[in-house]
């Protein structure tokens, strides 16, 4: 037989539940191994430290010595991961419920950040729709919908973005929604301007003006490149005159020097 096993004093007890808190149920070697605990748990083994955490969980949730004693082991290591597993969901559920409000928290700040963009939005909307007795929410979120992107929370802010441009006597609550107060806030088509009869005559008479005066430049250009061409031409004939005469006298002295020269053979004959 061995040694009788040593009663768990309340400091091991103390030592074993700030050891779980500390670093978890089931790390009994690092809680053996930690200089805060190790002290008080030298004399027992991760074993010792694995069986005693079972029985004070049990012990927690109220049964007995007796009900100790009487219930299988194998009752009581299910009840261990059974424990566990309901800590694990619990902490699962602590962590979607922390994600969810982040997230909301998140999409409350982004959706404080831009009410211009969705105010433009809103507008926009009920400028498109014109309805005289109103546009519902339904309709004026199914357009914002359509042409801009928004996220899943938008239809539920609709509403109170809606009674805050009501109250800012930007639009008006009506029997069946909400329409524009105002018209300056519709999509203004320009309409074109209507030209003056005057204008258009003073218009067409520069026109006319203009025809004219380029009519009489053309004119005058040509007069000037006839008389260009009548002078080239008077200075041609002068030339041909000169010409002509020269010819002349070139054929008076070509006869001269004829005449000259028979004189000259019969006086040597």
């Amino acid at each position: 037989m061995g040694a009788p096993k040593q009663k768990w004093t309340s400091e091991e007890e103390e030592a074993l539940r700030a050891g779980v808190d500390k670093h978890g149920a089931g790390k009994w070697r690092t809680i053996q191994k930690d200089p805060e605990f190790s002290h008080c748990l030298a004399t027992r083994s991760n074993i010792d430290l694995k069986d005693k955490w079972r029985n004070m969980s049990i012990s927690a949730n109220g049964q007995g010595t007796r009900e100790k004693v009487r219930t299988p082991k194998v009752k009581s290591l299910q009840a261990t991961p059974s424990s566990s597993s309901q800590g694990v969901a619990v902490s699962v559920q602590r962590k979607d419920e922390a994600t969810t409000a982040a997230v909301d928290r998140a999409n409350s700040s982004q959706d404080a950040k831009n009410p211009p963009r969705y105010n433009a939005m809103i507008i926009e909307a009920l400028a498109a729709l014109q309805e005289p007795n109103g546009s519902e929410i339904g309709a004026i979120c199914s357009f914002i919908e359509q042409k801009h992107e928004v996220p899943q929370t938008f239809r539920r802010l609709l509403s109170s973005k809606l009674r805050r441009l009501a109250a800012q006597s930007k639009i008006e609550k009506v029997q069946k929604g909400y329409r524009l107060k105002d018209s300056s806030f519709a999509i203004k088509t320009p309409v074109p301007k209507q030209k003056d009869p005057a204008n258009r005559s003073r218009v067409a008479q520069s026109c006319a003006n203009s025809n004219t005066i380029s009519h009489a430049e053309a004119v005058a250009y040509k007069i000037a490149e006839a008389e260009a061409k009548s002078f080239l031409a008077s200075e041609a004939v002068k030339e041909a005159e000169k010409i002509a005469k020269l010819a002349e006298e070139s054929d008076a002295l070509l006869s001269l020097a004829r005449e000259i020269f028979e004189r000259c053979t019969e006086k040597l004959c």
